[in-house]
Formats: structure tokens, sequence, C-alpha cells
């Protein structure tokens, strides 16, 4: 099923509720590569974090196959745990433990899994930290933080685990316009290290600097794709271009 380095394929997936009265999804295909930032744009509704969250099966798909390194997450024989590890989440909110301070809310994980030692965990998340200019924070909690050092410590919690994917639930959705500047700039840095990315996104200006590709999503599918310069400079459809009439 792997086919060079793809990493991520959807295929036909649909998602629905109430008995298939609701279509969340309707029949999304495309392609996540190793390295490449994908950005998904599109109106409220359109089915963006509901296919995100198909992704790494927080939502199941109603039907189709979502492959990743070429193994049907779809299976229900597949172990989905053993997955996840490699599919970093960072969701809208910032969902960091209140009662836990910002260097136990990264060590977590890794620990509880046995992926590392305490020692090793704390060790990286120090590394980590440090590079986002949060080195003063770790013995902090959450509630110490503005939202932007929330939404960055949320980010380094999902590096800990050392994913090679990161999935962004619209990253700086609950963020004051000031904060935004910092998560994103993160976000660009993990971009340049070649960091595999699909982010849900409605920042117009990082899905035209930083993405490779851009899919463009109406009625729960993928309707157009291309690089930035493609879907922002040379819109195809209608649909696209009244949605970037409303948004530039």
């Amino acid at each position: 099923m792997e086919t060079g380095n793809e990493l991520i394929r959807v295929e036909n997936v649909t998602r629905e509720y109430n008995n298939g009265q609701v279509k969340a999804l309707n029949g999304c295909n495309f392609v996540v590569h190793q390295g490449e930032v994908v950005a998904i744009i599109g109106a409220s509704g359109s089915g963006k974090s509901t296919l995100l969250r198909c992704l790494n099966m927080l939502e199941t798909p109603t039907s189709g196959h979502i492959y990743f390194h070429g193994v049907d997450l779809a299976d229900p024989k597949v172990d989905l745990n053993l997955h996840r590890r490699k599919m970093g989440m960072v969701f809208q909110h910032f969902n960091l433990f209140p009662h836990k301070t910002v260097m136990q809310n990264i060590t977590l994980a890794p620990v509880f899994l046995k992926l590392k030692t305490k020692e090793e965990a704390q060790a990286r998340a120090e590394q980590l930290l440090k590079r986002i200019g949060l080195a003063d924070k770790a013995n902090e909690y959450p509630n110490m933080l503005s939202g932007g050092q929330k939404k960055r410590i949320a980010i380094v919690r999902a590096l800990a685990m050392e994913p090679e994917v990161m999935l962004f639930d619209e990253p700086t959705s609950a963020l004051d316009p000031e904060m935004v500047g910092e998560v994103l700039d993160l976000m660009r840095d993990l971009a340049k290290a070649g960091m595999t990315m699909a982010v849900v996104t409605h920042e117009m200006g990082f899905a035209r600097e930083v993405a490779n590709r851009v899919i463009f999503m109406a009625d729960g599918a993928p309707l157009e794709e291309g690089t930035p310069d493609q879907i922002f400079n040379h819109p195809q459809s209608t649909r696209l271009q009244d949605f970037l009439a409303k948004v530039l």
C-alpha cells in the first residue's frame, strides 16, 4: 500500500451521524507525504476537524480506509495505540492536566507508556522547553500560564512522544491575537526542521507561507487542493473563490 515517502493515505472516508442523516465527511481522498505541511481550510461545518480526528481514529470513519505507513487503521485487528504514539495531536483547547506541573504534563505519557525512563523524559522535556523559551515554567501549573504559553506547552507535550506526524486542530483559535504569533512561530520552526504536519487552520497567512499543500474542504470532502500559490492566487471553483473573498 505504501508508495514512496507517503505517510498517510485517506481513501473514500465517510463519517455519518444520526443513522446517516448527517454526513460530516463524504468521500474524502488525499495523501500526506513525509516532511510535508498540509493546511486544511474551509468554512465552519465543512468537515475539517472531523477529518483530522479521523486520521488518528479519535473519530471512527463510517466507511473508507485510513492508511498510516501502509497499515489500515480502520482494521479492527490493528493496535491503534501503537500507531497513535507516532501521531502527535494538538487540540483547539489546550487539554493540559490542571493539577500537574508543566514538567509533569510533558513527561507523563512517555514514562507511563515506558518509552522513556523518568530521567530521560525529564531531560527531553527540559530540552524542548528551552527550545521554546519556557524553561523557567517547568514547575509551574497551567493556570499560571498565558494562553499562548499553554498552547506551546501542549505542542511540546505532543513532541515529547517523538511523533512522526503532528496533527493540529485550529491551534490558534482560542488565543488572543498577540499570542497567535508565539504559536505560529513554533509551528514554523517545526516545519523548517522537517516535521510532517496536517493543520486545520483559519490563519490564511500561515497556510500561504508555511504549507507545501493546501486542501480546501466543502460539504465534507476536499473540493480543491494545490500549492498555496494555486489555492490563494488561482482558485478554480466558485466555492473557493467565495470563501477566499470572505476571509482574505
